[in-house]
This record gives C-alpha cells, sequence and structure tokens, in this order.
C-alpha cells in the first residue's frame, strides 16, 4: 500500500493492550506527536513508563479526549467499534481511521500475502506459512494470528515476505491494501453485532481486493454465494478452488489433490480432518504454488499438519476414544462444520455466549451425536436442540465439568468434540482460555 507520513503529525492511538503498544511504538520510530486514548487506565509498566518518557501522552477516559483537526489520523484498536463517541467524532471531523495494521504496512515493500474469511483464516494462513518455510522461503506471519503487524515490519526489506491474517475488523481501518496474494476462504454472516448488516460485513472482507490490480491474485472458493461479485469487481487475476466443483484451479478428483491438473497427493494422506479443511487447504496450496512452493514442501506440510490450536484440534486418542478442542469454535458455521467432519459416535459439548442466534438449523448436524452436553449462558438453547434432534443430553456448568463427563460416556471408537457454536465472554476471557482449561480437565480425567 501506499507509504503514509507521520513525521511531525499529531496521532491519536485509541485502545491500549499489544496492538496499541505496538503501534505507538512505530510511529514515535516514525517521528509522530502521539497521544493514547483508552477505555480505562493503563497499567503502568516498563512500556507505559518508556513511553510517557518519550512525550507519549495517555488519556485513560476516552470520552475526555481532545480530538480536533489538528489530529491527522485515529488509529483505534480494531475490536473497537465504529458507534464509540470517539470515532463518531473523528468521522464527523473527516479524520481518518485507521487500524494498526495499515501503519506498519505503509512501511513495507516486500512481498505480501493477505488471508481473510469467516472460517478457516489460522488454519490457511499457517498451511500457507509452513508450506513456504518447509520450501526454505523465509516468511514472517502477523496479524490476525496473535502479532501485532508493527511488532516485526521494522525488520522486514523488500526482499522478505510477510504473510497476514486479517480479520474484517483490520481490514476496514487499511485504506488501500494491494497485496501481491490474497486469499478469501469463505464469508459467512459474522459479527452482524459490529457491523450491523451482511453487507456491511461482506464489504469489509472485499477491502482486501478492492485496490489490487492486475499483476495481483485473488484467490476464492468456487462454492461461495459471494464468489462471482468479488471477481466480477477485483482488478486482480482471480483463481478458484473447490471440493465439489472440477476444472477450476485447485479441486478434488479422483480422491486426489489437484492443483492446476496436476496431482499432488492423494486426499487419504492429508492429516488435517474435516471437509472443511480440505476447503482450507485447497486455498493454502494454491496460495503456495503462485508463491513458487514446490510440491514436495506443499506435501510434506499437507502429511504432517495437525492443526492449529483451538481449531478442530486433535488432541489425543485413549482408549480407544479420540479428542478433538474446537475451542475457536464461536458461531453455529464453524459447530455445523466440526459437527460434520465426523461420522463416528460423537459427544458434542457446546453452548457459551448468548448473542440471541436460532439454533435450530443445527439439528441436521447432530446426526451422528450420540449425547449432548449443554454448557455456558445459552445452556437451555442447547437442551432445547438436543430434545428438537431427538438427543440425550445433560448440563454441567462449564467445559471443565463436562471434560470428566465426556470421559464417562465415551466408548472405544467414539469422538468427543468440544465446538461451542458460541463465544466464550459469558465464563471466559478468551477462547483460548476456554480450551486450555478443557484440555487441561480432560488430562485430569484421563489421568495423562
Amino acid at each position: 500500500m501506499q507509504a503514509l507520513d507521520f513525521k511531525n503529525e499529531k496521532i491519536m492511538v485509541y485502545g491500549w493492550a499489544r496492538s496499541g503498544k505496538a503501534v505507538t511504538k512505530l510511529l514515535l520510530a516514525l517521528g509522530a506527536d502521539v497521544t493514547v486514548a483508552n477505555d480505562g487506565d493503563f497499567q503502568e509498566d516498563d512500556d507505559f513508563l518508556t513511553l510517557q518518557s518519550q512525550r507519549v501522552t495517555f488519556i485513560s477516559q476516552a470520552q475526555d479526549a481532545h480530538l480536533d483537526n489538528s489530529f491527522k489520523y485515529l488509529v483505534k484498536n480494531p475490536g473497537i467499534n465504529y458507534d464509540q463517541p470517539l470515532v463518531q467524532k473523528a468521522l464527523a471531523l473527516k479524520i481518518p481511521i485507521l487500524t494498526e495494521v495499515a501503519v506498519a504496512l505503509s512501511t513495507f515493500n516486500g512481498r505480501l500475502i493477505a488471508v481473510t474469511g469467516s472460517n478457516g483464516k489460522t488454519t490457511t494462513t499457517s498451511l500457507i506459512r509452513d508450506m513456504l518455510k518447509s520450501d526454505e522461503q523465509p516468511v514472517t506471519t502477523a496479524g490476525n494470528i496473535g502479532t501485532p503487524v508493527s511488532e516485526v515490519v521494522a525488520n522486514l526489506t523488500e526482499k522478505d515476505t510477510l504473510l497476514l491474517e486479517l480479520s474484517s475488523f483490520q481490514l476496514m481501518g487499511i485504506p488501500d491494501i494491494r497485496p501481491d496474494i490474497a486469499v478469501v476462504t469463505n464469508i459467512f454472516s459474522n459479527h452482524l453485532d459490529y457491523h450491523k448488516t451482511r453487507d456491511n460485513y461482506v464489504a469489509a472482507k472485499f477491502q482486501i481486493t478492492r485496490h489490487q490490480t492486475k499483476n495481483q491474485y485473488l484467490i476464492l472458493n468456487a462454492d461461495g454465494p459471494d464468489t462471482p461479485n468479488f471477481a466480477a469487481k477485483t482488478h486482480a487475476k482471480v483463481l478458484t478452488f473447490s471440493r465439489q466443483q472440477s476444472g477450476l484451479q485447485a479441486e478434488i478428483k479422483n480422491d486426489q489433490l489437484l492443483i492446476n491438473g496436476d496431482a499432488i497427493m492423494p486426499v487419504t494422506d492429508i492429516k488435517l480432518v474435516g471437509p472443511h479443511n480440505l476447503e482450507n487447504v485447497l486455498a493454502a496450496a494454491t496460495a503456495a504454488k503462485l508463491a513458487g512452493v514446490s510440491d514436495r514442501a506443499i506435501k510434506d506440510v499437507l502429511k504432517t499438519f495437525g492443526g492449529v490450536e483451538h481449531r478442530l484440534q486433535y488432541l489425543f486418542t485413549v482408549n480407544g476414544v479420540k479428542y478433538y478442542n474446537d475451542s475457536k469454535a464461536t458461531d453455529i458455521e464453524a459447530t455445523q462444520t466440526a459437527l460434520n467432519s465426523f461420522d463416528q459416535p460423537t459427544i458434542w459439548i457446546g453452548g457459551g455466549l448468548d448473542r440471541g442466534d436460532d439454533l435450530s438449523r443445527m439439528v441436521p448436524n447432530l446426526k451422528h451425536v450420540k449425547t449432548v452436553i449443554a454448557v455456558g449462558q445459552t445452556q437451555q438453547k442447547i437442551v432445547d436442540l438436543a430434545n428438537q434432534a431427538d438427543k440425550t443430553v445433560i448440563t454441567v456448568k462449564d467445559v471443565m465439568a463436562a471434560a470428566p463427563e465426556a470421559v464417562k460416556l465415551a466408548r472405544p471408537g467414539d469422538v468427543v468434540l468440544l465446538s461451542p457454536a458460541h463465544a466464550s465472554w459469558d465464563q471466559f476471557k478468551t477462547f483460548e482460555e476456554r480450551g486450555e482449561k478443557f484440555v487441561a480437565a480432560l488430562k485430569e480425567a484421563l489421568k495423562i
């Protein structure tokens, strides 16, 4: 993307945490005059004290921040909604609103690969990363996958590859991102509490390709309802993948993974489970081939890559029972995908933050479920779903209590699956915490 000039400019950073700290440090290095506003007190750690000594202004009550036309940009945390008063004031003053990624990318001139989508972003990004590394191509991964881009760009040159996982929240604050290779895994109706409408959400996702050029590439899921519209509007060269259709750049044919018509490997040799992961594999392999990765490297990764932590993660097999942690499944579609990945008798653990979703559309996905364990704020909704599907259901407080119950119920040949279909914030700070506590409780129950 185009370089943005921050030298001697007043910039307000809204939101602290890791990305706020990282972008504040980068802005200082770029010569900016930085004010940080936060909804709450700052922890006076080493970063805070160092930045304060470098004349960064800190305001702990964001509504009291003095934002006026003397500020060139507002750089906000991606999770802060645009209806917040400080953001609304910036919009009224026509001050451009950026996310941390935009500041970082304005200093980067190397090869950029960017991945977005409703589900599968992290798995696809991780696969591309490992394929590049297996091919001995240096790559730096950042973004929504856990590392702020501002923490890594200072050490990168035009010869480096930067691989980003980007959320819709991040993309909204990157004015003209131009990835050399962009990947959209799929699009469902996610985060409508933030975006308000599906059209707004889709528009945020389209930002990944809006400013691409004819010399760049856009990889799309051929089975996605938004794919024709994206393909028609982008200026990039479009490549499509599908596990159902044929004649595409990446497909499954005669149980073989094909890229550009060439058989890479048998599908049975791919370690990841589930039809959704075949789509992630197709997307990643397409991007890797564009990046010059060898078939050998792609094959080596797909034979060994067992999944990303908390994302339909295979844990272990004990007494003939396979255990999976899919705590990242924070929406119905993700859990539908997980349940459809198994045809063995399944003990399903579901429930979490109540966002008012109608769970009834999950009834067909409970085909192979033998017992439901309902937890969290939506426990009664999970019970109602189980009753609707005529499944045995028990209730416990949380995933830690669910783990030993699942162990007691499981028989050889069964699958135990945590896939909540809801966010974690009713009982946990993050989905990672939820998954970690579930795994720890399982190990305790199994005495492993």
